[in-house]
C-alpha cells in the first residue's frame, strides 16, 4: 500500500486557521510592497501649459523628442505601490460584505484586503496556508518577495509558494507537483519560496487554487491602520468581527532612523523614474537626507503620483503641499522654469527636500524625526515614514 496523505485539519472549521495567530509574537514586523508604477499621462493642463510627466511602467520624462518612446521597468528603476500592514486578524468566521463595509468605515483604516485560509497536508507535513487575490496581495508583501515576479507568475498559473523554511523542511523542488490534501487533493506546482510577511503562516496560494483545496474563504483581514494605536484598532475591528477574534500584530514596535543611505545621485541627467527622481532630488536639495525618506513621503502621502489630491485638508500634488506650505517652500527644480507648479513632480519633490532640510532633516537621527513631524504634525506618520523608508533601504539601498 502507498503511504497515506499526511493527515490535516479540513478548513471546515476555524480551528485550523487560527491557529496561525495563536502564540504569534507581538511586534514582528514584517515589509510589504510591491507593484510598478502606473502606467498613464497626466493631464497638460496640471502643469499649466508646460510638458507633462509621463509615468511608463515606472519611468518619468517629459514627452520630448529627446524622450524614450518607452521605458523598461526594472529593479533600479521602479518604485513600488507599499502597504505597511499594522494588524492581522482572524474572524470567528467568515468575514462577511456588511462587515468588510464596517471595517473601510472605522476612523483609522485606510486599506484593508481579505485572505482565505486553513490547513493543508504536504509531504507528509501539516502546512498553514492562505489564499489570496494575487494582484493585491503583492502589495502587501516584503520588496523583494513583490519584485520576484517568477513567484506571482507561479502563483497565477495555479501554483503554491512558501517560506523558505518550510521549503527545506518539506524538500520541495521548484516545479515539482505535490499533492496537497486539504477538503481536495489536487497536484498543485511548487512556484518557490519568499518572505511572506505573516507570522505562522507557511504558504500561499492564488484565489482559484484556494477554491480548489476549499480553504475557508474571507476568513482573515489585513488592516493598515497607522494612525491608531494597537489596543484601539484591536478593540474596533472586534466590535465588527467578535470577540473571538485574533490578532497578530504586523506594527514595528521601535523605529530607528539611522542606517538610512544618504550617499549618491540616481542619475547624471535629468531624472526619468521616480526612483532617480528621490535619490537626485535629496542629493541636490538637501545633502544629508536619505533619499528614501523621499520616496516613503511621496508613497504615502500619494502613491508617488496617483492621488494628487487636492485631499480633504486642500493638499495638492505628488508630496501634498499645502497652498499656504507650497507658497512659501515651492521651487523650480531640475531646469524647470516659470512659476513652482505643486502637480510637478520635478517642482514638488526638490521643495519637499528642501523643505525638509530647513526643517532639520539632515541634522542627524533626531532631526530626521523633527522634519518629518514638521511635514505632517502625527507621531503615527513619523514611525510609517520611518518604517517605509527602511523597507525602501533594504530593496535599493
Amino acid at each position: 500500500m502507498g503511504r497515506r496523505p499526511a493527515a490535516v485539519v479540513v478548513p471546515s472549521t476555524l480551528a485550523a486557521f487560527a491557529a496561525i495567530v495563536l502564540g504569534a509574537t507581538v511586534g514582528y514586523a514584517p515589509a510589504a510592497s510591491a507593484v510598478t508604477i502606473p502606467t498613464g499621462l497626466a493631464a497638460p493642463a496640471a502643469y499649466g501649459g508646460r510638458e507633462p510627466v509621463s509615468y511608463v511602467a515606472g519611468s518619468m520624462g517629459s514627452q520630448s523628442a529627446q524622450a524614450p518612446a518607452a521605458a523598461t521597468a526594472s529593479r533600479q528603476d521602479a518604485m513600488h505601490q507599499v502597504v505597511l500592514p499594522d494588524v492581522f486578524a482572524v474572524a470567528p468566521g467568515a468575514i462577511t460584505a456588511a462587515q468588510l463595509a464596517k471595517l473601510r468605515k472605522l476612523h483609522y483604516v485606510r486599506s484593508l484586503i481579505t485572505v482565505a485560509g486553513g490547513a493543508v497536508g504536504i509531504n507528509g507535513h501539516t502546512v498553514q496556508i492562505v489564499g489570496v487575490n494575487t494582484a493585491q496581495f503583492q502589495s502587501w508583501t516584503p520588496p523583494q518577495t513583490a519584485a520576484r515576479q517568477r513567484i506571482w507568475t507561479a502563483l497565477a498559473r495555479g501554483g503554491f509558494v512558501t517560506t523558505a523554511t518550510v521549503a527545506k523542511r518539506l524538500r520541495l523542488h521548484h516545479g515539482t507537483s505535490y499533492q496537497v490534501t486539504g477538503a481536495r487533493q489536487p497536484k498543485i506546482v511548487f512556484g518557490g519560496s519568499a518572505v511572506l510577511g505573516i507570522p505562522h503562516v507557511d504558504a500561499i496560494v492564488g484565489s482559484a487554487t484556494s477554491k480548489r483545496l476549499g480553504l475557508l474563504p474571507q476568513i482573515g483581514v489585513l488592516i493598515s491602520a497607522p494612525g491608531a494605536s494597537l489596543a484601539t484598532l484591536d478593540a474596533q475591528v472586534s466590535r465588527v468581527l467578535g470577540d473571538q477574534t485574533k490578532f497578530v500584530s504586523l506594527r514595528q514596535q521601535k523605529v530607528s532612523s539611522g542606517q538610512l543611505p544618504v550617499d549618491g545621485k540616481g542619475t547624471s541627467g535629468r531624472p526619468d523614474s521616480f526612483l532617480a527622481l528621490f535619490q537626485d532630488s535629496a542629493a541636490m536639495y538637501c545633502k544629508g537626507l536619505s533619499w528614501t525618506v523621499l520616496a516613503a513621503i511621496g508613497q504615502i502621502e500619494s502613491a508617488d503620483g496617483q492621488n494628487e489630491g487636492p485631499s480633504s485638508a486642500g493638499a495638492l500634488g505628488p508630496m501634498q503641499f499645502m497652498p499656504s506650505t507650497w507658497a512659501r517652500w515651492g521651487i523650480d527644480g531640475f531646469g524647470e522654469t516659470g512659476p513652482p507648479n505643486v502637480m510637478n513632480p520635478y517642482d514638488a519633490v526638490p521643495s519637499a527636500a528642501e523643505y525638509l532640510c530647513a526643517s532639520g532633516a539632515a541634522n542627524g537621527p533626531a532631526g530626521l524625526s523633527a522634519a518629518i513631524f514638521a511635514y505632517n504634525h502625527a507621531q503615527w506618520y513619523v514611525n510609517e515614514v520611518l518604517a517605509l523608508a527602511q523597507e525602501y533601504a533594504r530593496e535599493y539601498g
